[in-house]
């Protein structure tokens, strides 16, 4: 029983150490943009370590060990991925620029294996549908893609109008599921009185009517009533 229990320490932290290896030779696509080949490939990974790993003999024993060994070695790692700027360069890569001045940096594509269409794709998740649009594309570390759209395709914002704003902040809950949150009412400087009065302006009688309503730190007060409707296939577009 020791013996195995040794064997599966030993066997883990070196296929451990291999599987981190491997995954960052694979690049950091592997995270961000698993097509159906990558889905096969990064579960036939797991299959692989786990078959490895285990002993079939002793079963509950190897795998209770390995599951331990596995969250001891994460958390080490996550440990020293904090304090140590090496390590953490060593573990998560670094940002790799994608598109520069506006031009695509073609060696860089080719390390991360991101072709044209898939670079594409990321972009119009950023909202950037042309290329022409962007100044910078950046694959972070975390395989997402920070976009920095050029300065003459940037929105507008009150800050380049030189227009005053009040920060609206976060949204509290005042009412969910027809119950009104005395506490968060309280909080934010407001009473039941000045809810009624709000209710009473949208022609709400009651707060069973209400499936939630929210107000922000301008008190400005969103409702969102319950739906007494059927429901029936498609009437909201999705099947």
């Amino acid at each position: 029983m020791g013996n195995v229990i040794l064997v599966t320490i030993v066997k883990g932290t070196i296929i451990y150490i291999l599987a981190l290896i491997l995954t960052r030779k694979v690049g950091t696509k592997f995270m961000s943009q698993m097509n159906f080949f990558d889905f096969v490939m990064g579960t036939s990974f797991g299959s692989i370590i786990a078959y490895d790993i285990i002993d079939t003999k002793f079963t509950t024993v190897s795998a209770t060990t390995a599951l331990i060994l596995f969250s001891i070695i994460t958390s080490i790692t996550a440990y020293l991925n904090i304090k140590s700027f090496k390590i953490r360069k060593l573990i998560n890569s670094e940002p790799i620029t994608l598109v520069e001045n506006g031009s695509i940096v073609d060696e860089n594509m080719k390390k991360l294996k991101i072709t044209v269409n898939e670079l594409k794709m990321k972009l119009r998740e950023k909202s950037a549908f042309n290329l022409a649009d962007v100044e910078f594309a950046i694959m972070e570390t975390d395989g997402q893609l920070s976009v920095l759209p050029k300065a003459d395709k940037k929105p507008l914002t009150p800050y380049h109008l030189n227009i005053q704003t009040t920060s609206a902040g976060l949204e509290r809950d005042i009412i969910i599921d027809g119950v009104v949150m005395e506490e968060n009412l309280k909080y934010i400087g407001l009473d039941r009185k000045w809810l009624d009065v709000e209710l009473n302006k949208q022609k709400i009688k009651d707060v069973s009517e209400i499936f939630y309503a929210g107000v922000d730190n301008t008190k400005k007060l969103y409702i969102s009533k319950r739906n007494k409707s059927n429901e029936y296939p498609g009437k909201y577009g999705i099947e």
